[in-house]
């Protein structure tokens, strides 16, 4: 399944517009039974919430912004902004030509959530496409799984000043130490927020905890030369206390959880896991 575009303008005249080809039988009944449905964008730190709507080929948005019958003829993406823009800011792609061609993947999540994935674009006056890598839970970093991209995260944090990782690198690992081998009955979760400092070198900015909800539900995650991204952190010093029905306080089904060990098993989609204990590890090999 690809976008293409198949107007160049500026956002006066309509902007650029997108139509769907080759979609898939799935996709497909989706959007012709709904109508229209918002997109989740899929980036290279998880999904995103976005503008953007998929609205089927005999469906259209009225100007009250309602779903009605329309006769356009083609499923596409509509949106104040362009769906190429947003992509070339989420993955970082170099500016200045169009895009002639964004091929997808889409996921439809349990709760109704439309989910497009990239995985890769074609520019005007090129022939080879730019893959878009997709990495699976990609701010997952534990014994079990060390994603890549935390992995590049982290090379490039060294490269940038090795000390300020092996600083964080011995917090973490003062923390974590601390929490082994003791009744932790009194020691609350929030003891792991003495960590944030380290965190925001590698990356990771904590956001204001709170009492209800998520605990930082504005933290953000900056990686490499990418914008930033905001996501929901919850702080357990066992990944197992995760309580599913929090996620009825976000926006869409993404977050993740800071522990000091990972024992939850088979965490829900799109809920990633930071464990600092092997976090500490890496940091000091």
């Amino acid at each position: 399944m690809h976008l293409q575009q198949t107007k160049a303008g500026s956002l006066a005249t309509g902007g650029p517009q997108y139509y769907f080809h080759s979609v898939t039988p799935h996709v497909k009944e989706y959007l012709r039974k709904r109508g229209a449905c918002p997109v989740v964008l899929q980036t290279p730190y998880g999904i995103a919430s976005s503008s953007f709507t998929a609205v089927g080929r005999d469906h259209k948005i009225s100007g009250t912004g309602k779903i009605v019958v329309g006769k356009v003829g083609h499923d596409r993406i509509q949106g104040v902004e362009s769906i190429g823009e947003a992509i070339r800011y989420w993955y970082g792609l170099t500016s200045g030509r169009d895009f002639k061609r964004i091929d997808l993947d889409a996921a439809i999540h349990p709760d109704g959530h439309f989910i497009l994935i990239p995985t890769a674009v074609t520019m005007s006056g090129m022939t080879r496409a730019q893959i878009l890598e997709k990495v699976i839970s990609p701010l997952s970093f534990h014994h079990d799984y060390q994603s890549k991209f935390w992995k590049k995260q982290i090379e490039a944090c060294r490269k940038e000043s090795s000390n300020d990782v092996s600083w964080a690198g011995s917090q973490i690992r003062r923390v974590v130490a601390e929490h082994q081998g003791l009744n932790l009955r009194n020691v609350h979760e929030v003891d792991l927020l003495r960590t944030a400092g380290a965190l925001s070198l590698l990356g990771l900015d904590l956001s204001l905890y709170l009492n209800q909800g998520f605990d930082c539900p504005k933290s953000r995650f900056q990686f490499s030369k990418l914008p930033p991204y905001s996501c929901p952190v919850e702080i357990k010093k066992r990944s197992s206390d995760f309580k599913y029905q929090i996620m009825r306080y976000a926006e869409i089904p993404r977050a993740v959880v800071l522990c000091i060990e990972h024992d939850l098993v088979n965490p829900p989609d799109h809920v990633d896991i930071l464990e600092l204990s092997a976090l500490a590890d890496c940091l000091h090999s």
